[in-house]
Order: structure tokens, then C-alpha cells, then sequence
């Protein structure tokens, strides 16, 4: 029987302790008028999204999860996997658009790709050598 495997990118978790740092900050303000309650808030919303962020790879797909949503790709869908010109990685899609892939960075690709049950081809299919007759 064979199992299905995810591999899970996320943000670092500094992020939540930066989140936590900066609502206990924030406690001495918001406390001074009812109205800079909403003050709290900002920390809270990247709380969760430390927690919730991320990509999520497995053998049918690729799920990008947000801070509110998430979207599901097929591997059908995909037409490659690389970086854009900041060098975060991002999914090429077969209709042109471009999804950025969060918490990926360009060195895990290859793992990205051997989750994906892919085989994993280091040159392109035009600059192989031709097999030796």
C-alpha cells in the first residue's frame, strides 16, 4: 500500500514571535482609548498567517495557502516550475499565469519536484545529448 506524501513549506516561525512581540507592544496603546483597539489586530492577522501560509506539495498537485483562501493546481496545470526575477519560486501555469509558491525559495525545487512523483531532469529536453548510436 502506498502512502501519500506531503511536504509542506511555511514561513519561518520567528514570524509568530515577531507577532507576539509586537501585540504586547501595542497593549499600553490600544488600552489608552476604546477607539486604537483595532491597533491589536495587525499582529493578530500575522499570527495567523505564519500559522496558516504556505505551499503544500503531493503527488496531485500544488495548494497554495493564504491568509484568507487557498487555491488548489493539478499538475496537469503546470507547466513549470521556476523563479521569477526577485528569485522567489513560482509555478508557471499551461495558460501563461504565474503563481508565486509561498515559503518556497529556489533551492527547494528539486524536492518541490520529487514530491510531485516527477522524475527530476537537470537539462532541458533541447539541450540533451542525443544517444550515442
Amino acid at each position: 500500500m502506498s502512502r501519500k506524501v506531503t511536504v509542506r513549506y511555511r514561513p519561518h516561525q520567528a514570524i509568530m514571535l515577531a507577532a507576539v512581540i509586537a501585540f504586547v507592544g501595542s497593549l499600553p496603546l490600544a488600552s489608552v482609548r476604546w477607539y486604537l483597539l483595532p491597533i491589536l489586530l495587525l499582529p493578530l492577522a500575522i499570527a495567523i498567517w505564519a500559522v496558516r501560509a504556505g505551499t503544500d506539495v503531493d503527488s496531485a498537485g500544488i495548494q497554495v495557502r493564504a491568509l484568507i483562501g487557498q487555491r488548489r493546481i493539478p499538475w496537469s496545470r503546470v507547466a513549470e516550475l521556476g523563479t521569477d526575477h526577485r528569485g522567489r519560486a513560482v509555478a508557471r501555469l499551461t495558460d501563461g499565469a504565474q503563481v508565486a509558491l509561498p515559503a518556497v525559495r529556489a533551492g527547494d525545487l528539486p524536492r518541490l519536484i520529487e514530491a510531485s512523483g516527477q522524475p527530476l531532469d537537470p537539462q532541458p529536453a533541447d539541450q540533451q545529448k542525443p544517444a550515442a548510436q
